[in-house]
């Protein structure tokens, strides 16, 4: 991995990223804006020597954040018992991510499709933008849900905090205007004329927020013991911040991985995950993923190398160990503008207007974004992996029949409906199934393959090509075996084509001996068998 001059400067623009999150994602959390920028060194370092992916940016995420809040705010006891159970929390996480690692769990990513993703990134960038607006607008909102939050924004509008909208503006749209420069660190510009003008015109004498002091020394002590109570909360704790952490990581990953045609393993990713959760916890800080918004930021400036995440960690220490007197002087509506600037180009609806476009995976696609918006991360991610599979089931079960014909005196058997210039053979029917045959759809298209010689009295052979089906469940194997049966006593034979290795051996274990016989290796070769079959007189009388 060599270090090259992109890297560089993205390294710059991610560091001036990565304070403004840390201190906004630790204040969702309720807790001090050292754990999480501990962390954010930690998870990047960590993940540039365990992970592949040049783009991530390993730091405490917004969803994440808002669990561990969630679950703190309840916890009986004291501060130091809330702060003792988030640094387990962080180790059990790892732990988790670890194990999932081991057992090579990476694969159920594959369940995630890319419809899916490209609509988890669009309902994500407007979650965290929104959640950004009142911090902009210097007025303290919350809310359960996303909509919740928009409304009360839209009614807050009178309270808006004249000062601070003015600040948060104007550095939105120096930050969106620096973007036509990307050899320029854009974010660490504005944030260094934030604190500027923070100073030169007493911003906080106006009643804009700063974010005050960050002390890394001052870490907090575990207490000597942990009652049953506390660690009671963690079983239903954990799971979920492993569920957002793995669902927004390996959606932000693999998205930046499929949108600049690099290639990164699930299992690895997952390692590199625990491990990178496993040094946050070291430092006690907050759980570690792979956020969506310092991702495209990352990807934004250019980075070409995993060098940028090692260089925006040393970037976010240096800029809190030696500039800490004048980082206390940024104020937050700053910081909550770099947050938005850094997801608004993940707004472009394109990815998603193509779907519909296509007429495939639209409403896959849209029910991700809107699960995202209406349930929040985690169930938003769960409801779009249940219509990726619902589709897949759907498509699958549907029964779909194409009828095959000749194309002029070749040996190739094409759709008919789509190629009139084929010609199906004379007394010969050729169905191929659309789908593999399985116990969902077996019955049903080979009881439409029955209707539909009922209807045709000059078929006498029936060719079924099995080209799609890689193996047999039983059910299958039993509606295929009925099949035969009914069609040798209504008079009509049976022949099969492009029949796999594995489906012929479980045919021969059933004891189909008569079956065997009647299948060949390719559609032209079953007409020619079944041709043969109508002269000797085997097949409808």
């Amino acid at each position: 991995m060599t270090l090259k001059r992109a890297d560089l400067i993205a390294g710059v623009c991610v560091a001036g990223l990565m304070l403004p999150e840390a201190v906004a994602y630790a204040g969702i959390a309720g807790l001090p804006p050292q754990r999480a920028v501990l962390a954010a060194i930690a998870g990047s370092l960590i993940y540039a020597l365990a992970g592949r992916s040049r783009f991530a940016i390993v730091s405490p995420t917004s969803s994440s954040a808002a669990i561990l809040g969630a679950v703190l705010a309840v916890l009986p006891g004291d501060t130091t018992i809330r702060l003792a159970f988030a640094t387990i929390a962080v180790g059990t996480v790892s732990l988790c991510f670890l194990v999932a690692a081991a057992l090579r769990l990476g694969t159920l990513a594959a369940f995630v499709s890319r419809p899916v993703l490209r609509g988890f990134a669009f309902g994500l960038a407007i979650t965290i933008i929104l959640r950004q607006v009142p911090q902009m607008a210097g007025i303290p909102l919350h809310a359960d849900n996303i909509f919740h939050l928009a409304w009360l924004i839209v009614t807050s509008v009178p309270r808006w905090h004249p000062a601070s909208v003015a600040t948060g503006l104007v550095a939105l749209v120096a930050l969106l205007a620096l973007r036509r420069l990307p050899a320029v660190p854009g974010a660490f510009l504005v944030l260094a004329t934030g604190i500027a003008a923070s100073m030169a015109l007493d911003l906080p004498a106006r009643g804009v927020a700063v974010v005050g002091r960050i002390d890394l020394l001052a870490m907090p002590t575990l207490p000597a013991k942990l009652g049953w109570d506390e660690l009671s909360h963690l079983a239903g704790l954990v799971l979920p911040l492993v569920l957002v952490l793995f669902a927004e990581s390996w959606g932000t990953v693999r998205t930046l991985a499929l949108r600049n045609g690099d290639r990164v393993e699930p299992n690895r990713e997952l390692a590199a995950f625990g491990l990178a959760n496993l040094g946050a916890a070291v430092v006690q800080g907050m759980p570690v993923g792979a956020g969506f918004s310092a991702g495209s930021a990352s990807e934004t400036a250019g980075a070409a190398t995993r060098w940028t995440g090692v260089l925006g960690a040393i970037g976010l220490a240096l800029l809190v160990i030696v500039g800490a007197p004048l980082v206390a002087q940024l104020p937050e509506p700053v910081l909550a503008a770099v947050v938005v600037a850094a997801l608004t180009h993940a707004l472009d609806p394109a990815p998603l207007l193509r779907l519909w476009k296509l007429q495939r995976d639209s409403y896959v696609a849209t029910g991700a974004a809107t699960g995202v918006l209406v349930f929040g991360v985690l169930d938003g991610m769960v409801l779009a992996i249940v219509l990726s599979l619902v589709a897949l089931l759907h498509r699958m079960a549907t029964p779909r029949l194409v009828r095959l014909g000749r194309l002029g005196d070749s040996h190739d058997y094409v759709d008919i409906a789509r190629h009139p210039e084929a010609t199906p053979p004379d007394a010969v029917a050729v169905w191929r199934p659309a789908e593999p045959l399985f116990f969902a759809n077996a019955e049903q298209i080979l009881t439409l393959i029955s209707g539909k010689l009922a209807g045709e009295p000059a078929i006498r052979i029936a060719v079924v090509s099995l080209e799609e089906t890689f193996e047999l469940d039983t059910t299958a194997l039993d509606a295929l075996l009925e099949f035969d049966t009914r069609m040798r006593t209504l008079g009509i034979g049976v022949q099969l084509a492009r029949v796999r290795d594995s489906v012929r051996d479980l045919i021969k274990r059933a004891g189909a001996t008569d079956l065997l016989t009647r299948i060949s290796f390719s559609v032209d070769d079953a007409v020619v068998a079944a041709t043969l079959r109508q002269t000797t007189g085997n097949g409808r009388k």
